[in-house]
């Protein structure tokens, strides 16, 4: 039997509407911000959300499947949940807190 890798969960912050798709930087300050996920798409019909998903997978290098919604299906702030994920996810992650 293969062991998988747990789950592992990213705060975001979402920019519906932007005048360009953009990851990266802090939602304010300390361990657990979110990060900020900015999409040209307008936040109707789950069409910001499906965006940032896909958003999200690029930045982070995986495939979109690995990327799901948990919480937050109609607010700015959504937790996401990225499913099988590589042993450097961490600092993937950390990579895309810090761009500014």
């Amino acid at each position: 039997m293969v062991a998988v890798p747990p789950p592992t969960r990213l705060a975001v912050r979402v920019r519906p509407g932007a005048s360009r798709t953009k990851v990266g930087g802090l939602y304010g300050e300390g361990p657990g911000a979110p990060v900020v996920v900015a999409v040209t798409a307008r936040a109707v019909d789950g069409a910001a959300t499906d965006a940032v998903l896909e958003a999200v997978a690029a930045s982070l290098g995986l495939r979109p499947w690995q990327v799901t919604l948990v919480r937050g299906a109609t607010s700015r702030d959504k937790l996401l949940e990225i499913l099988d994920p590589p042993a450097d996810i961490d600092l993937r992650i950390a990579h895309l807190a810090n761009r500014a």
